[in-house]
């Protein structure tokens, strides 16, 4: 790709943990200039343990630090000369932190009319608008939880799954309101939610709801659209899911398996026949499947055209040849230096997949040159980093 779709935007984001880095890497990936306003000693993510080890390093990438005192004036001035300087500011701070520093879209416009300023909170306008929110707080609340997990079990998905949809639809905001510059000359504030974020991935469970008067049940005891769509056992103690969707599928998997009573069987040819059938005929299928290994069964629906799937794990995905001959990971030095392969951005523009194109930054790495660019002298920068305004590499 000859120049990246973002080429030429700036980003500053005030953001740490999930949700408001997920907006910069996004931009990032795709062309923006993203700085990233980090505090004195660097963001608190990168210290994470545990669950949160990979959350700095899978969504700082291809950004620039500067690390500001942001308590200090001086470390305010600046973090108010980048905005000025901005397309974009992104921020994920919890409800009226940005508004005592001073750096809300109100005060940030007014000597930057063309500014985007994307909001990442836990709850938009309403009653809960001033509550903390975060990924796990809005999957039980907005009832993804809930469905998730068995009945009393309520379980949050094994992904920061909210945090990064949220990000995502800062995102989608964002392209919105550049757009609408394009015509207008003027930027907006743009905001999305965790909340919001979870309800909308259960709507169809709501529209479930409305449309038949029974109110959805958790995915471990729903009552499933497909009579086949479940995970198998293999002979060898693995496990395969294999979903059979549609009628012609279930001709094809009569006929790949050689199930010719099944197929001759006329009660079973509509989906919804088979589905009324689930305890009578799943035994049977979970018998034939089993008589092969995991190897075999993949062997042998691979390009039958059925929707199958080994049940992979995260750290598999390393090695997995489609990801590897597809650019799907893409290489990120670890803070430590050693270097590792992660998820690339999941879309292609003109063929082409989005790469790296820097290491993560080091706390403040970039601060003299970004001080520079804003049209500070060198002994300006100095007194700025002996004072503590700045933290420089």
């Amino acid at each position: 790709m000859a120049e990246l779709p973002l080429t030429g935007l700036r980003v500053v984001e005030f953001t740490h943990m999930v949700m408001g880095p997920a907006v910069g890497a996004i931009l990032a990936d795709m062309g923006a200039e993203v700085i990233k306003v980090e505090p004195i000693g660097g963001d608190q993510t990168r210290r994470l343990l545990g669950s949160g080890a990979g959350y700095f390093p899978m969504y700082n990438r291809n950004k620039r630090s500067i690390a500001l005192d942001l308590k200090k004036a001086e470390g305010l001035g600046v973090a108010r000369r980048l905005a000025a300087s901005a397309d974009i500011v992104i921020e994920n701070f919890r409800p009226g932190a940005m508004a005592k520093l001073g750096l809300t879209y109100e005060q940030l416009s007014a000597d930057n009319p063309r500014l985007i300023y994307c909001s990442e909170k836990g709850f938009l306008a309403g009653p809960y608008e001033e509550r903390t929110a975060l990924d796990e707080v809005a999957q039980m609340m907005g009832g993804l939880a809930y469905m998730t997990g068995p009945p009393g079990r309520p379980l949050r998905a094994g992904s920061s799954v909210i945090d990064v949809t949220g990000g995502m639809f800062g995102v989608i905001a964002i392209l919105g309101a550049l757009e609408q510059r394009h015509r207008t000359g003027r930027g907006q504030m743009v905001q999305s939610s965790l909340f919001e974020t979870t309800v909308y991935l259960v709507g169809q469970h709501m529209a479930q709801k409305a449309v038949t008067g029974q109110a959805a049940r958790p995915m471990p005891v729903r009552i499933s659209a497909w009579a086949i769509y479940d995970v198998f056992e293999t002979a060898d103690d693995d496990q395969v899911f294999l979903g059979v969707v549609s009628d012609a599928l279930w001709e094809k998997f009569c006929r790949l398996f050689g199930l010719d009573e099944l197929w001759a069987d006329e009660s079973l040819r509509l989906n919804n026949q088979r589905v009324l059938a689930r305890e009578t005929l799943m035994p049977k299928v979970r018998e034939l499947l089993k008589r092969f290994t995991k190897a075999e069964l993949i062997a042998k629906l691979d390009g039958s055209g059925l929707p199958f799937a080994p049940i992979g794990k995260p750290e598999e995905l390393f090695d997995d040849p489609h990801l590897a001959a597809s650019g799907g990971l893409v290489p990120v030095q670890l803070p430590g230096g050693e270097g590792t392969r992660l998820p690339a951005l999941p879309i292609e523009m003109d063929g082409q997949r989005f790469n790296t194109r820097g290491d993560l930054p080091g706390i403040g790495e970039h601060s003299r040159a970004i001080l520079a660019g804003l049209g500070l002298g060198e002994s300006e920068i100095e007194r700025l980093v002996g004072e503590g305004a700045v933290q420089a590499a």
